[in-house]
């Protein structure tokens, strides 16, 4: 079976982004020590799932830097192209955007759908709310969360739907240059 990972950015406070989905206390400037890591992490998935709110940004942020082929960053962001993307709503019946499937029916079934398909694990990125029914559903097997050095008043988080004890093992831990740290978790 596969594993679905969250790849999630928070503020040492837990938030995923500000009230409004603000996202300017995250840590830009990453280091080439994050940037590998990152990297690497992809190697182990071959599917990206998202919810619908978030697919538009993500999409056009990774085709502003493939437009480029000398940004720095195109190897990553060809990466995140080629990547097929699994896209859940409720409100669409045709994909929008290339590279991309919609799941529409029932969360927990279409998920595990994808984790009993062959192939390597998957990768979730968000937004707060698609992401916090995965982790209500206890449908995320490792959490990777990158925490920023930075706390802000208060936003949006990914553990507000928990309503039950859950078990975490602490699979590793690891400070990059740039000041972020990242905690990768797994279910018991």
């Amino acid at each position: 079976m596969r594993k679905l990972k969250l790849q999630v950015q928070m503020s040492i406070n837990g938030f995923v982004g500000g009230p409004n989905g603000e996202l300017d206390w995250m840590e830009w400037n990453w280091t080439d020590d994050i940037k590998n890591y990152v990297n690497d992490l992809h190697e182990s998935v071959d599917t990206i799932l998202m919810g619908r709110k978030m697919t538009d940004g993500f999409i056009s942020a990774w085709k502003e830097r493939v437009a480029d082929p000398n940004n720095n960053e195109y190897p990553f962001a060809k990466k995140m192209l080629d990547i097929p993307k699994v896209v859940f709503t409720k409100t669409l019946k045709k994909s929008k955007w290339p590279n991309t499937t919609l799941a529409t029916g029932d969360l927990i079934k279409e998920t595990n759908d994808l984790k009993n398909r062959d192939g390597k694990d998957m990768i979730v990125y968000g937004g707060a709310g698609f992401v916090s029914s995965l982790v209500h559903n206890n449908l995320i097997d490792e959490y990777y969360l990158f925490v920023n050095p930075s706390v802000i008043e208060k936003g949006l988080t990914i553990f507000d739907k928990v309503d039950s004890l859950s078990r975490m093992d602490l699979i590793e831990s690891r400070r990059f240059n740039c000041g972020i740290v990242l905690n990768i978790y797994k279910r018991k």
